[in-house]
């Protein structure tokens, strides 16, 4: 691995979280979460009894139903595993989600629905990087499909519609520092938001 040397060391614990995005045949957006805790030594809890090492002590998925807007449009919640027998009793307060939109308020949204005892912890925990793979899924299938009609309709003239896709403030202007208004990956692809060495307040 990248990391350097560890010390001498023995595993305890492992979170995973895996998720995938699928585009669906009705024209809507599936995104699937699943996390996992997992202890490397027996336990006994007081519901559930013994864990063995291996039994994950979690088990949370999710499924978020999108539009290419990314608006919910459909949420499915489960608790697979959990400590407690009452933990999935909360899942059906996950659909307060239908009809939000993944975007700039979205973390706040999520926790004035499903914040403190309205929700569970770690399936709202899956809804951050569910949220980024949702982005990741159908932001660029999506800005592909507009670029190759842009070049099918307007034949890459000046004044196209690909003019206009290059002209249209980028969605991921400022939410990194690859991503920096003033930077070069800006300048050559978003020539019309690159601010060079202006203040970004200034120029936004």
């Amino acid at each position: 691995m990248p990391l350097s040397e560890p010390a001498a060391r023995e595993p305890i614990h492992t979170r995973e979280v895996t998720c995938r995005g699928y585009r669906r045949t009705d024209g809507l957006w599936d995104v699937e979460g699943h996390l996992t805790d997992v202890k490397s030594y027996a336990f006994h809890t007081e519901q559930r009894g013994q864990i063995l090492p291996g039994d994950p002590v979690h088990g949370m998925w999710l499924r978020l139903t999108v539009d290419n807007d990314l608006t919910v449009q459909a949420v499915e919640a489960v608790t697979e595993k959990s400590p407690y027998r009452t933990c999935g009793s909360v899942t059906p307060n996950f659909q307060r989600l239908v009809g939000l939109k993944i975007g700039p308020g979205w973390t706040r949204a999520v926790k004035e629905r499903l914040g403190g005892v309205q929700g569970c912890t770690h399936l709202v925990e899956l809804l951050g990087p569910i949220a980024t793979t949702a982005f990741q899924t159908i932001y660029p299938i999506l800005a592909r499909e507009q670029a190759d009609k842009a070049r099918a309709a307007g034949g890459g003239e000046a004044g196209s519609k690909e003019d206009m896709l290059r002209t249209k403030r980028p969605v991921l202007l400022n939410t990194c520092h690859i991503f920096d208004s003033n930077g070069e990956v800006v300048r050559k692809n978003w020539p019309d938001h690159y601010t060079g060495d202006r203040p970004r307040d200034a120029a936004d």
